[in-house]
């Protein structure tokens, strides 16, 4: 099962990325999504079932169960995916789609509109596809905040996930950092700057003072990070701050780490005589670890084999995906099954077209295999 060299699905995949990228999708933003849904339904036809399209929070997400009830959970597959992309409504004016050569390029070309259009061709090429179910979601970007119910649901009926998430240089993904995302508010006492400095608490002190105490939480032999990115503090130059807050963003291999950072996060204490501290967030995607792995990509490394396709090479990467979400569930999961490319939200994104046939025949092939 692959694409020959005369076939015509690549040429299609390339016509359909077209179509899905020039249909602009800020998370969110339900008029693009479901205009986007609109044609990826178009393209599935009839072979996943009739899909459903769950709103939540005010945004759209879809979902096809599965054309056949009677297959049991352990024989189904779901295929996820997201629509959204970083990108602002009017960025498609300034970067249109485009081929040049073997590269695609335009917004969200890479992460992941191409993953998309992948999976309805391996669909196509799979055959009885009545074990697979699909959901696409529309706020991925953000943190999957509206669909992560829908995407737990969805995968607590299936056996095995594959996640459509771009390829890592021809690698598939089999371990993601967990993600941890809070938000440090300090709290002071104005005065002024000029008259009675000395009467004030200065919030921008204290978050000087917690700022370097976050950054030291870190262990760099465990791959941990933990790193400040947004901070702001005060109202005007010559009042003293009294309010201040930096957001922080937490990533480990494993969730240990996640839950000994957030302790200590919630440890702290002000330095400041007069100021207060509060901490807002949570762990927002768990570590998609190598175990919940391992099964599908020896199963990939078969397929891959048989059918002649390039060798399976597997890596880990510190950003999550909603498959952190469904490895956390204990459902086996394999990631970056999308064609490879580069440059993810970046104004240069672009997909490799030349990855394409191998990508989607080892696809189906994986789709293939568990079918009962």
């Amino acid at each position: 099962m692959s694409f020959s060299s005369g076939s015509t699905p690549p040429e299609r995949f390339t016509r359909r990325l077209g179509q899905l990228v020039g249909i602009e999708t800020p998370s969110g933003e339900d008029r693009g999504l479901n205009d986007a849904y609109d044609l990826l339904e178009s393209w599935a036809g009839s072979a996943l079932g009739r899909p459903r399209r769950v709103v939540s929070g005010g945004v759209p997400h879809l979902y096809w169960r599965g054309a056949d009830p009677a297959v049991p959970n352990s024989h189904r597959v779901l295929l996820l995916g997201h629509a959204d992309t970083v990108w602002p409504l009017g960025t498609l004016a300034e970067i249109p789609f485009a081929v040049t050569g073997t590269r695609a390029t335009g917004p969200g070309v890479f992460d992941m509109k191409a993953g998309l259009v992948l999976a309805f061709e391996a669909l196509a090429l799979a055959g009885d596809v009545s074990h697979v179910s699909m959901v696409v979601s529309g706020d991925e970007e953000q943190g999957s905040a509206t669909s992560r119910a829908l995407v737990e649901e969805a995968a607590a009926a299936c056996g095995a996930v594959l996640v459509l998430e771009p390829s890592e240089g021809g690698a598939l993904k089999t371990a993601r950092k967990g993600v941890a995302q809070y938000r440090l508010g300090v709290s002071g006492r104005a005065a002024h700057a000029g008259l009675e400095p000395h009467n004030g608490v200065n919030a921008l002190i204290e978050l000087a003072h917690q700022v370097l105490t976050i950054s030291e939480l870190a262990d760099r032999d465990r791959g941990t990070t933990v790193t400040p990115t947004v901070g702001g503090a005060g109202t005007t130059t010559n009042t003293v701050p009294e309010q201040a807050f930096v957001d922080v963003d937490v990533r480990a291999w494993e969730r240990a780490e996640l839950e000994r950072v957030e302790r200590e996060l919630r440890a702290l204490r002000p330095r400041e005589p007069g100021a207060e501290l509060a901490f807002q967030g949570s762990v927002n995607r768990g570590p998609l670890e190598r175990g919940m792995s391992v099964g599908l990509l020896d199963s990939a490394r078969a397929v891959a084999e048989r059918l002649g396709l390039t060798p399976v090479t597997e890596t880990g990467v510190g950003g999550g995906s909603d498959g952190n979400i469904t490895a956390s569930l204990g459902v086996p999961t394999l990631d970056g099954l999308g064609p490879d490319g580069g440059g993810a939200h970046a104004r240069h994104e672009w997909v490799d077209l030349t990855s394409v046939r191998d990508r989607t025949s080892l696809v189906a092939g994986l789709l293939a295999d568990r079918a009962p």
